[in-house]
């Protein structure tokens, strides 16, 4: 398995989260208790500023980088001469169209399901194929 530049970077967020909720944690305890030393407000108010609220800063950014989801893991199958083997699909069924729209696509198109009135796509109508699931002309 190789290591590329979005597995480092997701090393780094990975650990970069945990060091931020470590160092956040301690630097509550440190204002915690700095502040419980204190009697009046005023004097508790530079421990507030300095230790706590830079500290519940560095766990709430700890946890968003430890909470991310990882990026999904695509791997590509390779033909022989080194370029992406794609596969190729091909439909036996007759491409489709909506009544009054501009595009035909295949049956099982996301933007021609459950809509009303399909028809079969006649040959000679000025019908664009679909950006989405790339009906053969």
């Amino acid at each position: 398995m190789r290591w590329t530049a979005a597995r480092t970077r997701r090393a780094f967020e990975q650990w970069g989260g945990w060091v931020a909720l470590a160092v956040g944690a301690v630097l509550c305890v440190l204002g915690w208790y700095g502040i419980s030393g204190e009697r009046f407000a005023e004097r508790q108010l530079p421990y507030l500023a300095s230790s706590t609220i830079p500290g519940a800063a560095l766990i709430v950014a700890g946890a968003v980088l430890v909470g991310r989801a990882p990026e999904p893991r695509v791997e590509q199958p390779v033909a022989r001469d080194g370029a992406p083997d794609r596969p190729v699909a091909v439909s036996t069924d007759p491409p489709v169209a909506v009544p009054g729209g501009t595009l035909f696509h295949r049956p099982d198109c996301p933007l021609a399901e459950g809509k009303p009135g399909l028809v079969a796509a006649a040959a000679d109508a000025d019908l664009r194929p679909c950006p989405v699931c790339e009906p053969e002309s």
